[in-house]
């Protein structure tokens, strides 16, 4: 059966380029100028164009889907707070650590978190998964 331990860690990287930011805006439909726009973004207290949010955020879903708790697993909850843009270029890491695991409900508990390539905290949550037993699809 698999079962995991308080302080288990997996993480996953990714450099943030021009084409995702454009394409998640095609796919989100998040068009907001200071991603897209240079000359707008120039006049923003970030100097230059950030990554949407949730493209950062979606590292969590390929880092809790394959990595840890990985094939199988079913979000429940995740809750998140962004504490610093993210740039194109950053390589951004995610993190998750096994906060608590819950075996009879098959309830998995993470933080969550992303830094930049300068180790700074970009990203910070908490996600709630629900885990399937071995060999089980959920």
């Amino acid at each position: 059966m698999t079962t995991f331990t308080i302080g288990q860690q997996a993480s996953c990287s990714k450099t943030i380029t021009e084409s995702d930011i454009v394409l998640f805006a095609g796919l989100s439909g998040d068009f907001n100028p200071i991603h897209l726009d240079k000359e707008y973004a120039k006049k923003t207290r970030f100097n230059q164009r950030i990554a949407h949010g949730l493209l950062t955020s979606s590292l969590l879903s390929q880092l809790l889907g394959v990595h840890l708790p990985g094939k199988g697993s079913v979000y429940k909850e995740q809750t998140m707070r962004f504490t610093s843009p993210v740039f194109i270029g950053d390589t951004v890491t995610a993190k998750a650590t096994v906060l608590e695991f819950i075996e009879e409900k098959r309830i998995l508990k993470l933080l969550t978190e992303c830094h930049n390539q300068e180790n700074t905290l970009v990203l910070t949550g908490s996600a709630v998964m629900m885990v399937p037993k071995e060999g089980e699809a959920i």
